[in-house]
């Protein structure tokens, strides 16, 4: 009785982050460069059920040992197994800000393989985004909206002195007193990054190995690749699973009362 209890409860705490996951997403969906998070279901591992032969328990003087026919496995429940982001390349939105930029993905000779703009948060940690909103602060150094500073492929942060910049398609930065390159970093696995908030991850990222290909589009933004559609009906099945699971453990808890009452009533 009580397996049926933890079952149905992991259940519900697996849907419950589920729809957690989904929420997040579809806040996120005009969130520019946001990548949608996927969540894995995994059963917990199965027992498997015996049934015992005979009504004598073998003792150290007795060598019978009572015969045992399966009867079959029973599974345990279920949770999340992790949460990983989606980094297929979202559409392109023109904005004609010139501080907006975009990256374009081009050949990229893994799978699992993503480019980011490389940027410094406030503890002077290198991290990388897909989020090409960037300004100018008041002292002439091109950042994010959370105010970190954007590298250059050197690891410096990109200096304009308040000027207007062109930003080639190759990702050369030109101002009337300098060129520097963009810093775009690849990952072979994106999904062993870390995401951190703001759109930030942190982990393994390196200088572009041969045969990855790019583009830098000037006055544009990625969009977020949530399919907000797709994510509102993923809740509402998430939901009715709870539901469903709710159902059970409210099942389970008034046969359990039932038959604690009934025994309560023999005795």
């Amino acid at each position: 009785m009580l397996r049926g209890f933890y079952t149905a409860a992991s259940g519900m705490i697996a849907q419950q982050r589920q729809q957690e996951a989904f929420s997040n997403n579809i806040s996120n969906a005009n969130t520019p460069g946001y990548k949608a998070d996927q969540t894995s279901l995994r059963a917990f591992p199965e027992m498997l059920l015996n049934q015992m032969g005979g009504k004598e328990v073998p003792t150290s003087t007795s060598m019978h040992v009572p015969i045992q026919q399966p009867i079959g496995s029973l599974n345990t429940g279920v949770y999340v197994q992790e949460t990983i982001p989606n980094f297929t390349q979202g559409d392109m939105r023109e904005t004609g800000i010139a501080t907006d930029l975009a990256i374009v993905n081009g050949e990229l000779p893994d799978e699992a393989g993503s480019l980011f703009f490389t940027v410094q948060d406030t503890d002077g940690e290198i991290r990388y985004t897909r989020n090409g909103n960037f300004t100018v602060d008041g002292q002439g150094y091109l950042v994010t909206n959370q105010g970190f500073y954007v590298l250059d492929q050197s690891g410096e942060p990109i200096y304009t002195n308040g000027m207007e910049f062109s930003v080639t398609p190759d990702g050369l930065l030109q101002t009337p007193e300098q060129s520097v390159n963009l810093g775009v970093a690849y990952a072979t696995d994106a999904n062993g990054l870390t995401k951190e908030g703001n759109e930030l991850y942190a982990g393994d990222a390196a200088d572009l190995p041969p045969g990855v290909t790019f583009s830098i589009k000037q006055g544009f933004l990625e969009r977020s690749n949530v399919d907000s559609l797709q994510s509102m009906t993923q809740m509402m099945e998430s939901y009715r699973l709870f539901e469903t699971n709710q159902r059970v453990l409210k099942a389970y808890d008034e046969s359990m009362g039932k038959a604690v009452s009934e025994i309560a009533r023999l005795v």
